[in-house]
């Protein structure tokens, strides 16, 4: 692409980005403000810009009673975390496989997420925020194995049934999530599975798994033949080409399809709304939080909303560098 040396241009350009920066981003600026003020600050006809910040509304929102250690807990929670991430940078750059360290991550802060209980009272928001989380990771995690493993056979091995399965795929992925919620709740009624992980999980993968295939089926589809051809050459079986060889070159666009699945998954509603009594996720809690139930408390909702944010932004940031190496490559190819 060509860099636009027209100054006029340019700046209408910046000036148009600026302004949808600021547009985008203002919802959740403003909802942070409101989430630090108390109800009185928060409710004022004329808005509040100076005030004394509080974390009143995060404590009603996580906690049933505010415990007298809470800031030991938060700073030990805190340096638990800080501690983690700091390992797995240390572990990725010493050449510790990424599955390893990926994996390490996940046990470390499911450790914390059941220690915290065990120090504090925690809040209904508290156990709809761990649902999310091992929702979101087990559907993520079984959806982006095999949609990679089906990808690449029919990258690979393009015949008639890999065409039929590709167009099927997308054509489950065109349909809209409703449209699977009375077959998905008529079998959990007769297998048991009424509200419980594995329904849900096996929902999600249903439901985002087409994408995948397509999606990573484009990224294998450019890999040159010869890589697989070379290392069968030297004795490795296709699992083992796939495995060591071919995933590994499309790494940036497994995290990718990973990505957009979490995205998926962590703001599915209506299905999951239907097809659940009690393991709701946090897209279905904030309905709770914005009705009556808190129209007196009006700050908790925002921090109900700050929140549930924070977990994306935490995980964009740090794969920032693969999506945008996955985004550009799967640009540049289509």
């Amino acid at each position: 692409m060509l860099p636009i040396r027209n100054r006029v241009a340019r700046f209408f350009i910046y000036l148009a980005l600026s302004m949808y920066t600021v547009t985008m981003s203002f919802p959740l600026l403003w909802a942070v403000l409101q989430s630090l003020k108390n109800v009185r600050q928060a409710n004022s006809l004329i808005p509040v810009f100076i005030f004394k910040p509080t974390l009143e509304s995060y404590a009603k929102l996580w906690f049933r009673e505010v415990p007298e250690n809470l800031p030991v807990l938060l700073l030990g929670a805190g340096a638990a975390s800080l501690a983690l991430i700091l390992l797995a940078v240390l572990l990725n750059r010493r050449g510790v496989s990424k599955l390893a360290v990926i994996g390490l991550v996940v046990v470390g802060f499911s450790v914390i997420l059941w220690a915290i209980p065990r120090y504090a009272n925690t809040a209904d928001w508290y156990d709809f925020f761990v649902n999310t989380l091992i929702v979101t990771v087990c559907s993520v995690t079984i959806s982006v194995c095999f949609s990679a493993a089906a990808g690449y056979a029919i990258a690979r091995y393009q015949r008639i049934g890999g065409a039929v399965i590709l167009i099927v795929a997308l054509a489950l992925g065109s349909l809209p999530a409703m449209a699977f919620a009375m077959p998905y709740y008529q079998l959990s009624s007769m297998l048991g599975l009424q509200d419980s992980y594995i329904l849900l999980i096996a929902v999600m993968v249903g439901l985002h798994q087409p994408f995948s295939i397509w999606m990573l089926r484009g990224f294998f589809l450019e890999i040159p033949r010869d890589i697989d051809e070379s290392a069968m050459i030297d004795g490795a079986s296709p699992f083992r080409v796939f495995w060591s060889v071919v995933a590994p070159i499309a790494w940036s666009g497994i995290i990718t399809s990973a990505l957009l699945n979490a995205l998926g998954v962590y703001h599915s509603f209506l299905i999951v709304r239907v097809l659940t009594r009690n393991k709701w996720t946090l897209a279905v809690a904030m309905s709770k939080y914005v009705s009556t139930l808190y129209a007196a408390e009006d700050t908790v909702p925002f921090a109900a909303a700050v929140s549930a944010s924070i977990p994306l932004l935490i995980l964009v940031f740090f794969c920032q560098e693969q999506l945008i190496k996955g985004l550009g490559a799967g640009a540049v190819k289509g």
